[in-house]
């Protein structure tokens, strides 16, 4: 059972996913400075309120609806989606095309093909050169 488990976690798309996690932490922090220092100041100065996160908040009764925080939120996804997808997919993706046009072979030529190829040969062999 513990054998199973060992080769479970040895197997690279395990490790792969693991590391993931936490570099994909790591980076959501970075993310989140760069949303909280940079582009919301930038944001809230154009909207006159430097704290985005409690901008366009509506209060009903007790509660508050604050339409800021989920903008936030938006902006914050769309940033970590928008690196992943060219840091990390765009990447990958020219990889296994390099890898698959490299590990591709020619193939063979039908049989039929290669019949002709060989009457053709036979046949430009039986003719004078002009």
């Amino acid at each position: 059972m513990l054998q199973g488990f060992k080769e479970f976690i040895s197997r690279g798309n395990a490790m792969e996913m693991a590391v993931g996690i936490v570099i994909g932490a790591a980076f959501g922090k970075v993310v989140e400075a760069l949303v909280e220092g940079i582009i919301n100041p930038l944001i809230g100065g154009l909207f006159g309120d430097v704290n985005f996160a409690s901008a366009w908040a509506v209060k009903l009764g007790p509660a508050t609806i604050s339409f800021g925080l989920v903008i936030n939120a938006i902006i914050y996804f769309l940033l970590v989606a928008l690196a992943i997808y060219f840091l990390i997919v765009v990447p990958m993706n020219k990889m296994a095309a390099m890898r698959k046009a490299k590990n591709e072979e020619p193939e063979a030529p039908a049989d039929d093909v290669r019949l002709l190829e060989e009457i053709r040969d036979l046949l430009a062999k039986q003719q004078p050169p002009m």
